[in-house]
């Protein structure tokens, strides 16, 4: 009986102490609930707080569908792939000076170029042939032995022309109305892969990066992030209709391969040196007499210009040749080009691009800042030798020699060499005379006429393909 009183006893005990427990936190819960929505109600919201979220519009586009399978197969066709064959320069060993060897080798390179023409005309990098003694077109798994019709390295480009005709020539586009963020495809053969294509976007216009090596370099580069590798140099950069834009021809990279930065001409320069070199072997350039410098803050300080001024526009003129189509324009060292005719120019580069387009002897409306003061006039631009005439070039063939001989701005340039003395003497293609007997040589007769006459030991100075130095001996009998 005592057993069962305790069993109760402790029964109600727990009941009562569970009740407590649970009283005590219902309590403390209904406390903290009060806190909490008291410190909820006393907020005061900012009243300058302004949202930085960007709701959507209430009309959305569909983005375009980006598709350049159209553009890439009717651009490729037009794309070729290019062997640019030459010696290496002067290196002699024992076995070359015992046995009469000229110590070179054959060297290969490759490049790309694009069909501009179906009758077989082709442009490439100067850069891709220059060296070149040899130059070999592969097209629709055939090869072709190319001529070289003509170079400019001022712009970079050479033409090239093979035996054939019907052939996909590509469709010429714009490059002045082609927008920075447009997209573009770039066709060629990088690391000797044939007809690769990559796609990117146009990331700025007017780029001057000075690689070219001139007197007179036009640089007014299209950038792109289109990736450019060694190989795909002279290839076609396209829009997304598959209509030609520029020429392939320059990475800016540490290592030699693509890093995001690649270049292009632009097509619309492209065009005129094409017509020049096809027409006339030489590129018809107006030279504009002075030098054209940034016009910035700096080089503003450099010349005592006025540097309270809220933009920095045009460019700034700074040596002036004399007697140069600018001197005879009264035009002066310090003046600010703000337009060519009735194009604005805001960099030295769109200065260079504007010019490109005309030909000695054009007239051009400048406009300027004389003094701070606006001012126009008319400037007759001349050829890079000073005149209004259209540059001729001089190739004079010899029958005895075996070879055209042609004036070039250094000496005299061998090429096309047959059977004749040249061969019998081992002479290399695209050899430039320097001198002969160390008397400076400028025309090509006078090479003519010291071969023909003269008898004994010979000493030539020149350039090998590869701009190497390459002296010659040997004896005339």
């Amino acid at each position: 009986m005592n057993t069962f009183k305790t069993i109760v006893i402790s029964f109600m005990a727990g009941i009562a102490g569970a009740y407590c427990f649970f009283a005590y936190q219902t309590e403390k819960t209904a406390r903290e609930k009060n806190h909490q929505e008291i410190n909820v109600a006393d907020y005061e919201a900012k009243k300058n707080y302004n949202s930085t979220m960007v709701e959507p519009t209430t009309t959305s586009t569909a983005v375009e569908g980006v598709d350049f399978s159209q553009a890439a197969a009717k651009a490729t066709p037009s794309v070729v792939y290019i062997n640019s064959i030459s010696q290496s320069g002067a290196s002699y060993s024992y076995w070359d000076l015992l046995f009469g060897g000229n110590g070179s080798q054959t060297q290969v390179s490759s490049g790309s170029g694009v069909i501009f023409t179906q009758d077989g005309y082709i442009v490439t990098n100067n850069h891709v042939v220059e060296a070149a003694e040899k130059i070999q077109v592969l097209y629709n798994k055939k090869s072709y032995d190319a001529e070289l019709i003509g170079t400019d390295p001022s712009t970079d480009l050479a033409v090239l022309k093979i035996k054939e005709t019907n052939l996909p020539a590509i469709t010429i586009g714009h490059s002045k109305t082609l927008a920075v963020g447009e997209w573009v495809v770039a066709v060629g053969n990088p690391f000797s892969l044939s007809s690769t294509v990559t796609v990117g976007i146009v990331s700025a216009k007017g780029r001057r990066i000075n690689i070219v090596e001139d007197k007179f370099p036009i640089e007014s580069f299209i950038q792109t992030d289109a990736a450019i590798n060694p190989g795909n140099s002279g290839g076609a950069l396209v829009n997304k209709n598959g209509d030609l834009v520029g020429i392939n021809t320059a990475i800016l990279s540490r290592t030699g391969s693509y890093t995001g930065y690649a270049f292009a001409v632009p097509v619309d320069i492209a065009k005129k040196v094409v017509e020049d070199l096809i027409k006339y072997g030489l590129p018809q350039k107006a030279i504009f007499g002075g030098d054209i410098l940034e016009y910035d803050y700096e080089n503003a300080k450099k010349f005592d210009l006025n540097l309270n001024v809220k933009e920095f526009k045009g460019v700034l003129v700074g040596d002036i040749t004399k007697d140069g189509a600018a001197d005879k324009a009264e035009i002066e060292e310090g003046d600010i080009i703000t337009k060519v005719n009735n194009t604005d120019i805001n960099s030295k580069s769109a200065f260079e691009e504007e010019l490109s387009y005309h030909y000695p002897g054009d007239k051009v409306v400048i406009s300027y800042l004389h003094n701070g003061k606006p001012a126009t006039t008319s400037v007759t631009l001349f050829n890079k030798n000073g005149d209004t005439n259209f540059v001729k070039r001089k190739i004079v063939s010899d029958a005895t020699l075996g070879v055209n001989l042609e004036a070039v701005d250094y000496g005299v340039k061998i090429n096309k060499i047959k059977d004749g003395v040249f061969r019998r003497l081992g002479l290399p293609e695209n050899y430039t005379i320097v001198s002969i007997n160390r008397q400076r040589i400028k025309d090509p007769q006078e090479v003519i006429e010291f071969f023909n006459q003269y008898k004994g030991r010979v000493y030539l100075y020149g350039f090998n393909s590869s701009r190497q130095e390459y002296p010659l001996n040997f004896y005339l009998q």
